[in-house]
């Protein structure tokens, strides 16, 4: 089957790999860049570089107004309903541990926050080592045997105990799309706050944080075709008044003396300091370029290669995937193979997968796994891609098995 990307060559970085004989099959971990990012910071930086929000000069004006044009631009693409709600940190890591820190002082000992089985580093630990520091409870949500959290015991363990619910809304390991109404409609009937880790889940679709109702929602630029060192956090209005502070500095400070200080309000309020200024424009001009977009051809295209993909392993009796993979990544095994050797030889044949824990160690090890190799798509790669994936891995089998 032929399935042509119509937008490969959208992302110069593409050809440069493939003159460089690879091919790159790691998006999960991070995505290439669109050339209007590229043309946008080379612009910023070409034309004048400056501060934001507090020079009087053109170059601070005019970095300022690009700047919240992007926080304009991210409001929209959540169909959040006022840009005040986003807030930009350095990753969605940085947001999820604002949260952790920033809401501290709403636990008491004995509360509980629950997490699901699955969860990435990122959306687990700045939980658990809250716990730790205030005596909370940390309850974690187990799976189903596709790797959709367990709505029944989610029932159970969701309870008038618990005072935050965090779980990711697509898994980074197993590909599955969460049941997230009806686990946000649980936690909200015990008056629970409510985190979305959209990492991965923001890539696929365009999803409405009105509609899905969460308090916070966190994801990373990088994933999204954007620049690296760049997160966003939204949050309902009433949802970021309830936050503490948790980094201070510069721009974020309403008024201060020797002794005392007061602070602003969302968004600027949690950006301290010199924000990544280029990597915000650069996020904008990634939106724009996204936007413009035919989604429902990019869901189509993205379907089909996954489709190829899952459908590919199957056929190799020796394989077992993890979980029923819905969208974009497969994760698989090889019986008596180890993960890392395989993934040894698919990079000498210049095939670009992820092997490992996969940033979620507790998940792997109640699989009984040490890794995984994960293959994960994006809409620059066609079938061609995932052909040279399979002739490599045939290839690899044989030398292994």
């Amino acid at each position: 089957m032929l399935l042509p990307s119509p937008w490969r060559a959208d992302f110069p970085a593409i050809a440069a790999l493939q003159r460089q004989d690879q091919t790159y099959l790691d998006n999960a971990a991070t995505t290439q860049k669109p050339q209007a990012l590229l043309d946008a910071l080379t612009h910023y930086y070409a034309n004048g570089a400056a501060n934001v929000h507090r020079a009087q000069h053109l170059p601070g004006a005019l970095a300022t107004q690009a700047f919240e044009n992007t926080r304009h631009k991210v409001a929209r693409w959540l169909n959040a309903g006022d840009s005040r709600q986003v807030v930009f940190t350095s990753g969605a890591t940085s947001a999820l541990n604002l949260l952790a820190y920033g809401l501290e002082h709403l636990f008491n000992a004995g509360d509980e926050i629950v997490i699901s089985a699955l969860e990435h580093h990122a959306n687990l630990l700045p939980w658990q080592q809250l716990a730790q520091r205030k005596g909370l409870n940390l309850v974690v949500l187990p799976l189903e045997d596709n790797g959709t959290i367990d709505l029944n015991a989610a029932a159970r363990l969701i309870t008038s105990r618990t005072r935050l619910l965090a779980v990711s809304q697509l898994s980074n390991v197993l590909g599955v799309w969460q049941p997230l109404p009806a686990l946000l409609a649980l936690a909200k009937g015990h008056n629970a706050i409510t985190v979305v880790d959209g990492a991965q889940g923001i890539v696929h679709g365009r999803h409405d944080v009105q509609a899905m109702g969460c308090d916070f929602y966190a994801f990373s630029s990088h994933k999204l075709y954007g620049p690296d060192g760049l997160g966003v956090l939204f949050g309902r209005h009433d949802a970021l008044g309830r936050l503490k502070h948790w980094q201070y500095g510069g721009e974020m400070v309403q008024d201060t003396d020797y002794h005392h200080a007061t602070f602003r309000p969302a968004p600027l309020g949690f950006e301290a300091g010199t924000p990544p200024i280029a990597s915000v424009i650069g996020l904008g001009a990634t939106l724009s370029y996204l936007s413009n977009l035919d989604q429902r051809a990019v869901e189509t295209h993205e379907t089909a290669l996954h489709a190829l993909l899952v459908d590919g392993l199957k056929q190799r009796k020796s394989i077992r995937l993890l979980g029923s993979p819905q969208v974009a990544l497969v994760s698989f095994v090889v019986e008596g193979v180890h993960n890392a050797d395989l993934a040894h030889l698919l990079t000498e044949q210049g095939i670009a997968v992820r092997a490992g824990h996969h940033c979620a160690m507790p998940l792997l090890q109640s699989l009984r796994l040490a890794g995984a190799i994960r293959v994960s798509l994006a809409l620059y790669n066609d079938s061609d891609d995932v052909e040279r994936f399979f002739d490599a891995l045939d290839k690899a089998l044989e030398l292994l098995q």
